[in-house]
Formats: C-alpha cells, sequence, structure tokens
C-alpha cells in the first residue's frame, strides 16, 4: 500500500450528498482527505490516477451470500464433489466478485467462508473482504436441517462428509445456546439462524414457524456476550415478527412481510435484505441446473408476493440492504449487482438510493459501518471507479467491463486506467 492521489473525480460518496467533481488522497489504505477539486491538493510523493471525469463510488458490497462453489442446483453435487474442488471453485469465484466491484462479502452460511477469509487477509489469494457466519443454526426439521438425509449426517459436529453450507442442529434454549458458541469457536464474524422455513428445503414450508422466540433471544443473547450480531433466514410472517422481537439485526428475504410485520421491523431497526436476485434466478435456470420441483413450486408461489412486500417496506422506510443470495451455481458469483438494479426496477428505488443500499445500508449489514460504505475521511478506502454513470442508468453497473478501477484497502486490484 502506497500513497495514491485520485483526481478529476465525479465522486459519489453515498453519504446522501449530491456527487461532485473532486479529488481523493489515500495513505496507507485510508482516505486521507476527500473533497472538491480546489479543496484538496496532492502532494508529490502520490502516485496519480486521472479519472478524467468517471464516476467514483464505495466499494459494493453483496450483505446476503453464499461462497459455496456450487456449480448447480442439484442435489447429489455435495455428495460427490471434493471439499477441495469447492474450495477452488470459491477462489475464482472471489476473484470474480473483486473483479466486479465487490470489496466486502457478506456470507450467510459456507464453511469455506471462515477459512477462505484468512487466505484473503493474508494476501495468499485474491478476493472481496469477507464476513462470514460459517455453519449455520437450524432446529431439527429447519430449514438448515436436510430432511433426506439422517440428521447426524446434517450436523457439522457430527458428519462424516464435509460439505461447503453445513449446519448446527439444535433445540431448546441450552442448545441454542451452545450451537452458537460452537460457531463463534469456529471463527463466525455473526451467527446466521434460520427463523422460518424455505424454498430450498425439502419437508418445510417458507410460512412455518422455526425456532421459538426465546430460542431466538437465547441465540441474540449469545451474541451480544461477544460483541455480535444475528442474521436471520426468515421468509414465513412470524418468523420475520419474531426476529424482530428477539433483537436480530439483519433479516433476509422478508417474502411474507405484510405490514403488521413490517411494524415490528421497524421498531426494532432491523436491516432487511431482501434477496430479489435468487428469486430471478431459481425462475430463470433453476429447472435447467437441476434444483428439485417441490423447490421451484415454492418460488413461483412466492415470488410476486416478495415482491409487493419489498415494495411496502420501502415506502414504510424500513432499510433494505443489497444482497444476493447467489451461491457460484443458483446465480453466478461476479454477476451480483444485478440486485442493485432490480431495487430500482422492482422496488421502485432512485438510482441514488439503490447505491446507497449496496454501499452504506449494506455496511451497516455487515458489521462495518464505522470503517467502510461511504467515502470520507478516515475510512478504508475501498473505491470503485465506472465507465459511465449508473445514476443516469443502473445498467451500467452490472456489466463488469464498465468497473474500471478496483481499489480496496488502498492497493489497486483491478485497472484499466492510467498511472502518471
Amino acid at each position: 500500500m502506497g500513497k495514491i492521489a485520485l483526481t478529476n473525480c465525479l465522486v459519489f460518496d453515498s453519504t446522501g450528498k449530491p456527487p461532485y467533481k473532486g479529488n481523493i488522497l489515500i495513505n496507507n489504505g485510508i482516505i486521507e482527505d476527500i473533497g472538491k477539486a480546489n479543496e484538496v491538493k496532492f502532494p508529490d510523493d502520490y502516485d496519480v490516477i486521472d479519472l478524467n471525469g468517471k464516476f467514483v463510488m464505495p466499494g459494493l458490497i453483496d450483505a446476503h451470500m453464499h461462497l459455496t462453489g456450487s456449480r448447480s442446483g442439484k442435489i447429489e453435487e455435495d455428495l460427490i464433489t471434493p471439499i477441495g474442488v469447492f474450495f477452488a471453485r470459491a477462489i475464482k469465484d472471489l476473484e470474480s466478485l473483486l473483479n466486479a466491484g465487490f470489496t466486502t462479502i457478506v456470507d450467510a452460511g459456507s464453511i469455506l467462508a471462515i477459512q477462505l477469509k484468512e487466505a484473503v487477509n493474508e494476501k495468499t489469494i485474491v478476493g472481496p473482504r469477507i464476513v462470514g457466519a460459517g455453519p449455520v443454526l437450524s432446529q431439527t426439521f429447519g430449514h438448515g436441517d436436510t430432511h433426506y438425509f439422517p440428521v447426524e449426517y446434517v450436523d457439522y459436529r457430527t458428519s462424516k462428509k464435509l460439505t461447503p453450507f453445513m449446519s448446527l442442529i439444535c433445540d431448546g434454549e441450552d442448545e441454542c445456546r451452545k450451537a452458537a458458541r460452537y460457531a463463534f469457536r469456529e471463527g463466525a464474524d455473526f451467527i446466521k439462524v434460520m427463523a422460518s422455513g424455505g424454498v430450498l428445503s425439502q419437508k418445510d414450508r417458507p410460512e412455518y414457524r422455526q425456532f421459538t422466540l426465546n430460542e431466538l433471544k437465547a441465540i441474540v443473547d449469545e451474541a451480544n456476550a461477544v460483541n455480535k450480531w444475528v442474521h436471520a433466514h426468515a421468509e414465513g410472517k412470524i418468523g420475520i415478527i419474531n426476529s424482530a422481537k428477539a433483537g436480530i439485526k439483519v433479516i433476509a428475504h422478508g417474502d411474507m412481510m405484510d405490514e403488521e410485520a413490517a411494524n415490528e421491523v421497524l421498531k426494532a431497526g432491523s436491516i432487511v435484505v431482501p434477496t430479489f436476485a435468487i428469486d430471478y434466478a431459481l425462475l430463470d435456470k433453476g429447472s435447467e441446473m437441476g434444483v428439485p420441483e417441490w423447490a421451484m413450486k415454492k418460488i413461483k408461489e412466492l415470488y410476486e408476493i416478495h415482491i409487493d412486500n419489498a415494495r411496502l417496506a420501502y415506502k414504510m422506510g424500513i432499510k433494505l440492504a443489497t444482497g444476493t443470495d447467489f451461491s457460484g451455481g443458483l446465480g453466478k458469483h461476479g454477476d451480483n449487482a444485478i440486485e442493485v438494479k432490480l431495487f430500482v426496477d422492482k422496488i421502485g428505488m432512485k438510482n441514488d438510493e439503490a447505491l446507497i443500499s449496496a454501499t452504506k445500508i449494506s455496511s451497516i449489514a455487515a458489521g462495518m459501518e464505522k470503517s467502510i460504505g461511504t467515502l470520507e475521511k478516515g475510512k478504508i478506502a475501498d473505491i470503485i471507479a465506472i465507465n459511465g454513470n449508473p445514476l443516469d442508468d443502473i445498467n451500467v453497473i452490472t456489466n463488469k467491463d464498465n468497473i474500471l478501477l478496483v481499489i480496496k484497502e488502498g492497493e489497486i486490484y483491478k485497472n484499466k486506467l492510467k498511472i502518471s
């Protein structure tokens, strides 16, 4: 990491200010100074990158995805693929994510992520910053319980076969506390809990409540004890309400979040990550990629309800973060910016609001709002430059070739511009 001056930028800092022509000084991975061109001068010992008026913004954040290395929707893929192959694929997915402008990802369940984050941190491999949950918490007969296997094959603590997505099966408050502690022992940055049924679990339904309110409160209490937080899969109304009442910080999906449930979320101050992109990936290519018919039936029932309720949440003022729920197979990593476009096309957000959701709001879901998510003096220098202006046309952000410059922690990982 050296000293870099970004000059002649069209700066969108994600704070809510209108974009402005300005300069950014980066020193030792931190934004040393930022402001209008006539206010920020750069010393002679800086490497200068002239952006020629290009659009500059904070690095993108996927606030709910899965780094699993999967390449299909087939049940048998986990059974026949060696874990090392999944790791190798996930490494390539990390490269694709960074190349697409994602400097931080929130992995909402993958045992690969909590190990690969160490390799990213030590720069053995290249990728976005990883904030990971590791093994998820699921009740018996929950969304994280693979119903067609013996339970001892499913539980991360007892399984003889490691697969990328694994669960800690727990029932009752004491077991929930122990499972949360075990996840932290494995290196989890936060706890992922299944608070409702879902689409890709065989025998349950999205509207089914999973975990009692007291069980969820016990999990939240364990997270709070170590200054961490809980991120819930919650598609059904009761699961959403219980998550809010339990003090869960991040609620994913929220398909059945009607006005009553949305009011509970508002009261709790929770962030919602709608994950539209996976709905459309499933509807577009799910059957082709081997997703079972029972899952396809459920997503077809849900997707219009999901859109309507997300629009309601937006109108009610709930904070919405962008997350794709992509896994690499169901949703190709590197295409994750489609979620930003869907916030505009489906929810009705203005372009600038969608960009703020993908940066500032998503940084809160990642637990890193004090250091990333906006371009401000003293924050980590996670910065991208774009060919085209996504405030005029949101589609430009979905094309990886339009991402001209990617800087993570002050280090250049992609550059199609010149350094003078």
